[in-house]
């Protein structure tokens, strides 16, 4: 089992509207872990006796540092806020099973949606091969940049804020890509946005029509359902990061079961997206 310990907040900083970036020293925790991965944080407030799950961002395993990006949601996620650097905070992890990286596959299909999309940059780091991304966000963007420097390609869509998954614009950026004589003024970061039909992020998707060997994912559940659809159509096998509420995050309070048949023929199973995923396979269909 997986024990509590204390380590140090090098950095906490806000980086977009209710999103926040922690740096911790962990060089324990960090040999250990693996994209896909999370961590259970523990406020100092004795109210607040539950951990809040946060899935790791980013790994450095020679300097034991780990990266984590999260969103205030509720009281649990306003304290960790509040936490300055050289504080120590309370965790426990590495906790539940990360991707599986297949070094064979050649054309990999990256998707994430808002809050969604921190977990699958360090499996980026870590696929061998073409890395094609698409990032949904409601209104900001997050780690766009980050993304470019390990991704082939970065499609974002940017809602309309409405709610309802219209995008207001959408840009593609490229990694080396070659500038007209018109726009090499620009800088690499300045691309201009080129417009699409109104849709959401799977819209997006079904436009370039894009090719993969492998999809992974992570974000809402209605944006995991449409890549689950659109995977069976392609039959492209996929990788799914659930995300759902949790109390203990080991597997013992199954608070975070989910639904999960593995054959269309076989029964419904219950699984602890914590103890058994987070990340699931497409074949193993997850929602009734």
């Amino acid at each position: 089992m997986k024990e509590k310990r204390a380590v140090e907040i090098m950095e906490n900083k806000k980086i977009a509207k209710n999103t926040y970036k922690m740096i911790i020293l962990a060089p324990l925790v960090a040999r250990e872990a693996k994209a896909g991965q999370f961590l259970n944080l523990f406020c100092k407030q004795r109210d607040l006796l539950l951990p809040r799950p946060i899935s790791i961002c980013e790994l450095d395993m020679k300097l034991g540092i780990i990266t984590l990006v999260y969103a205030v949601v509720g009281k649990g996620t306003a304290e960790l806020v509040k936490m300055l650097s050289g504080e120590k905070i309370a965790i426990m992890g590495p906790l539940g099973n990360g991707f599986d990286i297949d070094d064979t596959i050649e054309n990999h299909l990256i998707i994430g949606g808002g809050i969604g999309s921190p977990p699958l940059l360090e499996l980026v780091k870590k696929l061998k091969g073409k890395k094609t991304v698409y990032l949904g966000f409601n209104a900001e963007t997050i780690l766009a940049d980050e993304f470019k420097k390990y991704a082939d390609k970065v499609h974002i869509a940017i809602e309309n804020g409405t709610g309802d998954g219209s995008l207001s614009k959408s840009k593609v950026e490229t990694k080396n890509r070659p500038l007209s004589r018109e726009s090499r003024p620009l800088s690499r970061n300045s691309l201009p946005f080129s417009r699409y039909p109104q849709g959401n992020v799977m819209d997006l998707i079904k436009t370039n029509m894009t090719k993969a060997d492998m999809i992974y994912a992570c974000g809402p559940k209605p944006m995991l359902e449409a890549i689950n659809e659109w995977a069976k159509e392609k039959e492209i096998e996929a990788q799914f990061s659930m995300e759902e509420r949790m109390a203990c995050g080991i597997g013992a309070c199954l608070v975070c079961t989910c639904k999960i048949q593995k054959s269309e023929d076989s029964e419904w199973q219950n699984y602890r997206v914590c103890k058994d995923g987070p990340v699931f396979y497409r074949d193993e269909v997850i929602w009734e």
